[in-house]
């Protein structure tokens, strides 16, 4: 049978789980939209709950919602209507599903002191965060930690732009950034604050690489003095335009580079 309505159980958890940051805290689920990256996440080893696809997406991506359908506890056939209805997109593909969030957390106790990690410090734009996600994924960072103030990973547009990023990359939650800085420090590793400042190290000059964290403030406000103060040492990217800053995702993915380029 086709569900039409949006009162249906599994279309309203969906929605909700769209979006309530904590609705997804409490309930250990995320909702997930498109063929591509519904598969993306299947094939990375996250738990579907529930499958609501059209019979057009089950014709055109028949090996992805096929999959999806044989892994999921539960399948829903939803009217080409209701999809459009549930979609954040123009043309949704009629994919949707909700799936358990994974435990790919980092622990400080077992953190790789040769390894290479960006640290983000209330990041707040879903847009930023999932695209520095997807550079870091991509660079092959060791992990992100991230402070509470930045947005929730499985934030709708944080997935999009992370392109799957999130179900790969090793992440980790604190409540303080500056603690935690000293506290990486302390293991071995040498934390690098990124600061908008002519004085500071350039970025080519100090050493980034195995064994490095780089600390990103927030967009507007950059790092807190404390967090600033635990680093080791303070970094920036040389301009010579007239442009006092950059936006955050491009400047971390400069950064991410400078980290993980063949020296």
């Amino acid at each position: 049978m086709t569900v039409t309505s949006k009162d249906n159980q599994w279309v309203k958890e969906w929605r909700g789980l769209c979006d309530s940051a904590k609705k997804r805290r409490e309930s250990g689920l995320f909702a997930l939209e498109g063929a591509r990256l519904c598969g993306d996440a299947l094939r990375s080893g996250v738990a579907i709950k529930a499958v609501l696809y059209t019979a057009s997406a089950l014709a055109i991506y028949t090996d992805v919602v096929g999959a999806l359908l044989a892994a999921a506890d539960t399948v829903v056939e939803i009217s080409p209507e209701l999809s459009r209805h549930m979609g954040d997109t123009t043309n949704p593909q009629g994919v949707f599903c909700i799936a358990k969030t994974l435990d790919n957390s980092l622990i400080i106790d077992k953190i790789n002191i040769m390894g290479i990690y960006g640290a983000l410090e209330d990041v707040q734009d879903p847009g930023n965060l999932g695209t520095i996600i997807r550079t870091a994924e991509a660079f092959g960072l060791s992990g992100l930690i991230l402070s509470e103030g930045c947005c929730d990973v499985y934030n709708p547009k944080v997935l999009r732009s992370s392109m799957g990023g999130v179900f790969r990359l090793p992440l980790m939650r604190v409540r303080d950034m500056a603690e935690t800085v000293t506290a990486l420090q302390a293991k071995g590793l040498t934390a690098n604050a990124c600061v908008v400042d002519a004085s500071a190290m350039p970025i080519t000059e100090a050493g980034l690489g195995a064994g490095t964290v780089a600390v990103i403030g927030n967009e507007g406000n950059g790092l807190k003095p404390a967090t600033v103060a635990a680093c080791r040492q303070a970094v920036t990217i040389p301009m010579n335009g007239r442009a006092e800053s950059l936006n955050a995702s491009m400047a971390a993915g400069i950064i991410l580079w400078e980290m993980t380029r063949p020296k």
